[in-house]
């Protein structure tokens, strides 16, 4: 979990403006972020959910992101996205 802090704590870093990660649930074999915000608009939303996979990458952690769960959206460009990843390669790493 200790890498995982890291990834969020710098993509909250870099992102916050425009969106927030929080860790939501853990599981064996699986990890459930969740994204807040407003979000750039000229950005693809899905390139928020793999920045995570690509920081986590700089720490010997590989995580996929999988499903978009529950998606919330209103009229003012603001969404809340849970999104479960995969955790990739030895199972026996914790994140």
């Amino acid at each position: 979990m200790e890498k995982l802090n890291y990834v969020i704590k710098e993509f909250n870093r870099l992102h916050g403006s425009e969106a927030k990660a929080r860790v939501k649930k853990v599981e064996e074999d699986e990890v459930i972020l969740e994204f807040e915000g407003s979000f750039c608009a000229t950005c693809g939303l899905y390139d928020y959910f793999d920045d995570i996979k690509w920081g986590a990458m700089e720490f010997g952690l590989k995580i996929e992101p999988v499903e978009v769960l529950e998606a919330e959206e209103d009229e003012f460009e603001h969404g809340r996205y849970p999104v479960k990843y995969r955790l990739v390669g030895d199972r026996k790493t914790k994140p």
